[in-house]
């Protein structure tokens, strides 16, 4: 299987499927002196983790990270990273009805027209059990990115279903299992999804990243824009069906004389463009949300065919989240991160030596 590698100086390659006995990734292009530990990613890795709630998968797994390679007394070498992770909760006896059919909305027809086999148990190569090692690659990046240029990468869960936040502060995100910036709303979530679970369906929801601190210049024109690296680096999250940067698609209602954003020697007035210009960054925050669509495996029957090609009626059992988009933030910062990580890195390898230029226009106006 190709193309499970990504980034060009900054390269993340990760591997294993669901069901089977580990999951791994490979960091390439990691700067050496980095200091990091096994344990710096245990917070991130509980963040995305499942059965931490009720509102999520029950299967929980250990997620205890191995490092083989890349780092000795402490910090990164400049070779090869190798992080794994053993599975320790799969069920695959859950998948065994589905084994002979093609779940609807699933990766399942796919794979099998592809590959002419697939791997039935937790959905194999594309289940979500694959972004724990992109949240894993995604703290080495979060820290030199934190620690060389000041950045900071957070997100929140900006809407799910129909409900969107009424209110945002960034100091509740991480105290309720929704990542909801309005702790005044968790109660009303907790009923919805409480309703949600019992009824056997599923619902969307849409997760929005911020980078802050980000400077001016990252980002290259026409084919390696950085919009462009984010968008790709955020649609290959499983289930993400739509991705935005700063106002999205809402710019197509907008006017140019108010979606423009206009400068002054105080700095930027508005931030619609999400931090980027021209497919490089202007200074100002990086904004980027992703949508993602309703969980496939759900309770209620639906429509397909079997491996034969007859009708049948597919009804998914087993631990499956009635909202992925509840676990996803760690994952969208996770990409948003590797992508940074990577620009910057180009960025340096060729414009270096051209240093800070002259104005230097403060990106003062911030958003959720």
């Amino acid at each position: 299987m190709s193309s499970n590698s990504f980034g060009k100086l900054f390269t993340v390659t990760t591997f294993g499927e669901s069901h089977g006995p580990a999951i791994g990734c490979v960091v390439d292009g990691c700067p050496p002196g980095l200091e990091i530990a096994a344990e710096e990613f245990r917070r991130d890795l509980d963040r995305r983790a499942t059965g931490k709630s009720r509102y999520t998968s029950q299967r929980r797994e250990a997620d205890e990270i191995e490092i083989l390679s890349g780092v000795f007394e402490g910090k990164t070498t400049g070779t090869p990273i190798a992080l794994l992770i053993r599975n320790t909760d799969a069920r695959s006896k859950d998948y065994a009805e589905v084994a002979q059919t093609f779940r609807p909305a699933h990766a399942d027809y796919t794979y099998w027209q592809k590959y002419g086999i697939r791997d039935p148990r937790g959905g194999g190569r594309s289940s979500a059990r694959e972004t724990t090692m992109r949240v894993a690659a995604g703290v080495i990046a979060k820290k030199w990115l934190r620690q060389r240029f000041g950045v900071t990468v957070r997100g929140h869960l900006s809407q799910i279903g129909e409900i969107v936040p009424k209110a945002f502060d960034w100091n509740v995100v991480e105290d309720n299992p929704f990542f909801w910036p309005d702790a005044a709303m968790v109660s009303e979530l907790e009923k919805y999804m409480d309703a949600l679970r019992k009824s056997g369906d599923s619902v969307g929801a849409r997760v929005t990243v911020v980078a802050d601190g980000v400077p001016p210049g990252w980002g290259e024109p026409i084919y390696g824009k950085l919009d462009q690296d984010l968008a790709a680096a955020l649609m290959s999250i499983n289930a993400v069906k739509g991705v935005e940067i700063g106002d999205g698609f809402a710019c197509v209602a907008q006017r140019g004389s108010g979606h423009r954003d206009e400068i002054t020697p105080q700095g930027f007035l508005s931030n619609h463009a999400g931090g980027i210009l021209g497919g490089i960054s202007s200074g100002q925050q990086i904004v980027a949300s992703m949508a993602l669509k309703p969980t496939s495996s759900i309770l209620i029957p639906g429509r397909s065919v079997n491996l034969a090609g007859e009708p049948i009626d597919v009804r998914t059992i087993g631990r499956h989240d009635p909202c992925v988009g509840i676990r996803a933030t760690p994952i969208g910062e996770a990409m948003v991160a590797l992508v940074l990580m990577d620009h910057a890195l180009r960025h340096r390898a060729q414009c270096g030596d051209v240093g800070e230029i002259e104005p230097r226009i403060s990106g003062s106006v911030e958003r959720s």
